[in-house]
């Protein structure tokens, strides 16, 4: 029970702010490029509270980290917050517009990957074992780093260093799962903004099946197939930048 406590404590605020985020990007692009409805929801907003859902924000991501540890397996962490407005026939070019109001969301993720990559960079120098840590970083990745701040960590400091570590895996699932090409996943809306006009249409009719299409894949570890690499090599990506 207290390794789940300190999980959830972990993975809290990393899960909050990517999926809240990533909907607050969303919202940004689409009044940049013409469509205020967002804006005139009070949805462009770095306040979490305005996009939050109780069972997409939280319920679900708790329950996923928990069935995980019980079981002693990894999953791809999955959630939703309340879907930001966008009405694409108000841009200003809404087949193009469209593509970079999809890929906001995971460039948000992205960079929120780099910003805890460097959290956890500064916890590990705060830490006193420095070395020690990054040895782990480099054997095992963030998961690895999670799994000793949640077994051997000690103080502010290396629960900063797991903290940051699961905000560079979280962020790195939420980009690479968005980016999947299913509508209405954002890589499905970006498809459809670049398939030429009959095909964007007949792609498009495929989005009120795109999230049991979704979860048929993730529960069938189909997905997991696929995507675990490249959040594996996503990783490798961010630690080699963020300790350079």
């Amino acid at each position: 029970m207290e390794n789940l406590v300190q999980t959830v404590a972990i993975y809290a605020l990393p899960v909050l702010f990517a999926i809240t985020l990533h909907e607050a990007a969303h919202g940004y692009v689409a009044r940049h490029f013409g469509d205020m409805t967002a804006f005139a929801q009070g949805r462009i907003s770095l306040n979490p509270l305005r996009h939050i859902d109780l069972v997409g924000t939280l319920i679900v991501p708790i329950v996923i980290l928990i069935a995980s540890k019980v079981a002693g397996s990894g999953g791809i962490l999955f959630g939703w917050a309340k879907p930001v407005p966008v009405n694409y026939s108000a841009l200003r070019r809404p087949k193009q517009h469209m593509a970079w109001v999809a890929a906001a969301g995971p460039a948000s993720n992205l960079l929120q990957a780099l910003l805890w990559g460097i959290a956890s960079r500064i916890g590990m120098l705060w830490s006193g074992r420095s070395d020690a840590w990054m040895e782990v970083a480099r054997q095992h990745g963030s998961g690895g780093v999670v799994e000793a701040a949640l077994r051997h960590g000690h103080g502010a400091s290396e629960f900063l260093v797991g903290m940051g570590a699961a905000g560079v895996l979280v962020n790195l699932v939420f980009m690479i799962l968005n980016l999947v090409p299913i509508p209405p996943l954002d890589g499905g809306r970006i498809l459809t903004s670049v398939l030429p006009g009959r095909a964007a249409w007949r792609f498009a009719k495929l989005e009120p099946y795109g999230l049991a299409i979704l979860l048929v894949l993730l529960f069938t570890n189909y997905l997991g197939i696929v995507l675990n690499p490249l959040i594996t090599e996503s990783d490798a990506l961010i630690r080699a930048f963020v300790f350079l």
